[in-house]
């Protein structure tokens, strides 16, 4: 972290003495004859501010497919394309936890908006890893993900007022897919048996989900993937998993499988099989170009691979 600050700083630098020899910076405050310059953080945020700016932004996403956000380090790269941005998007709740000075700095050049302010606090839930903290993994409930496309849309509109209702509509249009997208689930876990609605995952990003959706959900991992697995916690869920009859267990995009692939082994030598149900995408959304690219396939690719295993 301390190479990466000292990149911070210098860049810092450069922008101060560029700045000193420009016109006090207006032609980047100025976004209204221009595209708005964003950098998000993950997949998922990149994915909103896209569909509420429309032709209006042009947005980067630092984190593709299958990075882990919760051990991701800024690059020097990462540091420029901030540096030179109009907007900065992150989720927020420490799920960028190693980007968090980054973040403190560019302030002094750039709007960072973490998309979590826009979350009723009483819709987040409390962690008991992280003391006095909420899970991060926000986007896993629709509804919720809905507050933060309004919020996506306040933020770009306060930046870009004269084009402000296009930023309302371009939401409105997003949001009335949410809404069927919230229906769809609501729908879809019903197939699923009462008893067998747990979900096991390796770090445990699904409790929204399950919150919402009337799932238990169990992980091998904490909140954050920094956090360690033993083996105690593999055998502890392993017993959990025989006594409950739960019949499939999945792994995630973002996270190495052998730690699902250990509790597979451990429920198996107890003499229950536990089949793998499929890949689920967490942290991470799908390559671009895929349904699974974009927020709304994402979801419905878990949710079906979810029913389709535990049905």
């Amino acid at each position: 972290m301390k190479n990466i600050y000292l990149v911070v700083v210098l860049i810092f630098g450069a922008i101060v003495l560029n700045s000193c020899g420009a016109a006090g910076g207006s032609e980047k405050t100025d976004v209204s004859n221009r595209k708005i310059n964003v950098v998000a953080t993950t997949g998922m945020i990149g994915d909103a501010v896209r569909n509420v700016g429309g032709e209006r932004v042009s947005v980067t996403a630092l984190m593709g497919p299958g990075v882990d956000p919760h051990l991701y380090k800024a690059s020097a790269g990462d540091v420029s394309r901030m540096s030179e941005a109009d907007m900065i998007f992150y989720n927020g709740l420490h799920l960028e936890g190693k980007m968090t000075e980054v973040f403190d700095q560019m302030q002094r050049f750039a709007t960072v908006v973490a998309v979590a302010d826009g979350v009723d606090e009483e819709k987040l839930e409390k962690t008991a890893q992280f003391a006095g903290n909420h899970d991060p993994h926000i986007w896993f409930d629709v509804s919720i993900w809905m507050q933060v496309i309004q919020h996506v849309a306040a933020k770009l509109s306060e930046k870009d007022p004269a084009h402000a209702e296009i930023y309302r509509e371009n939401a409105e249009n997003y949001l009335s897919q949410l809404q069927e997208l919230h229906g769809y689930i609501q729908s879809e876990v019903q197939k699923v048996p009462a008893g067998q609605r747990v979900l096991v995952t390796a770090h445990d990003a699904f409790h929204y989900f399950g919150k919402a959706y009337g799932f238990e959900v169990r992980g091998l991992q904490g909140i954050s993937t920094a956090s360690e697995t033993g083996t105690a916690d593999v055998q502890n869920l392993a017993e959990y998993i025989v006594e409950r009859k739960i019949p499939a267990i999945f792994v995630e995009t973002s996270v190495p499988p052998r730690y699902i692939e250990a509790l597979q082994a451990a429920v198996n030598s107890r003499g229950f099989n536990v089949k793998i149900g499929g890949s689920l995408f967490s942290d991470a959304m799908g390559n671009p170009g895929t349904p699974e690219g974009e927020y709304p396939g994402m979801v419905r690719h878990n949710v079906d691979t979810i029913v389709g295993a535990l049905s």
